[in-house]
């Protein structure tokens, strides 16, 4: 029995193929599609690839908890929001600030400041405000401090504080289980307070960000719990293949299905 709605990553699968193909094989495998920033892509030809695009970065530039910053990111939103649409993407996620080459954010802040969380909380409010008027919902995704050095509001706590104070249906959390067991650890948990926010689950193993089975994690166990707390879903696999993508998509599927 499958219990969620599962999809994954097609930038991280198939490094060989154009991503029109994998996002062509992820539909044939009655997978949802995942893709990063659509600049990077002919979206002509995802449109032909006959998948359904579940999420995507919303935004190419821009922060949460700056003027500057946030006028950059609901420029940037508004833009990704229409290629979004197009595309018929379910849900466009966001970050605390951009990401840069590696993964490091752009700036690196290392410490907040007084009124960073205010300030935060007032853009998404804008963000879920295009939200409102396009029909659409962004995600608010945390990040590991490893990773993602010096990323403002990128905790599992910090999403967690940031989406459930906005409270607002156009804006809900992507849970990405691989920072938290990084970040934070005791993932079932976790996933129960976020619960009621939670618009997808984002999972890899760890370490090696590879497809469940490959780490420490026990995946099949949180399917269960998930499963248990009444959570159905959209879980997404946002990993790499420790050696073939078409067994890597047999094991998250395998491990996600009860």
């Amino acid at each position: 029995m499958n219990s969620f709605q599962l999809s994954a990553c097609a930038e991280m699968l198939w490094p060989d193929k154009p991503i029109e193909w994998r996002a062509a094989r992820l539909a044939e495998r009655g997978l949802g599609v995942g893709l990063w920033n659509w600049p990077d892509h002919d979206l002509a030809r995802l449109e032909k690839a006959g998948a359904n695009y579940t999420i995507m970065n919303g935004y190419l530039v821009g922060r949460l908890a700056d003027a500057e910053g946030a006028d950059m990111l609901l420029a940037s939103v508004r833009e990704t929001a229409g290629i979004g649409k197009r595309l018929g993407v379910e849900r466009l996620n966001l970050h605390g600030t951009g990401l840069g080459d590696g993964g490091i954010p752009v700036p690196n802040h290392g410490a907040f400041s007084p009124g960073m969380e205010l300030r935060a909380r007032d853009t998404l409010n804008r963000i879920c405000d295009i939200g409102e008027e396009m029909g659409l919902v962004f995600t608010l995704e945390n990040l590991n401090p490893l990773d993602h050095p010096g990323c403002p509001f990128g905790s599992t706590a910090a999403v967690l504080s940031l989406v459930s104070a906005v409270n607002r249906p156009q804006l809900r959390i992507n849970l990405d289980l691989y920072h938290t067991q990084i970040g934070e650890g005791d993932l079932i948990r976790w996933c129960e307070a976020c619960l009621p926010w939670i618009g997808e689950v984002q999972v890899a193993d760890n370490p090696g960000r590879c497809e469940p089975g490959t780490g420490e994690i026990n995946y099949a166990g949180i399917a269960r719990a998930l499963h248990d707390m009444g959570y159905a879903g959209p879980v997404a696999m946002e990993a790499f293949a420790a050696d073939d993508s078409d067994a890597a998509v047999d094991a998250f599927v395998d491990a996600f299905t009860l």
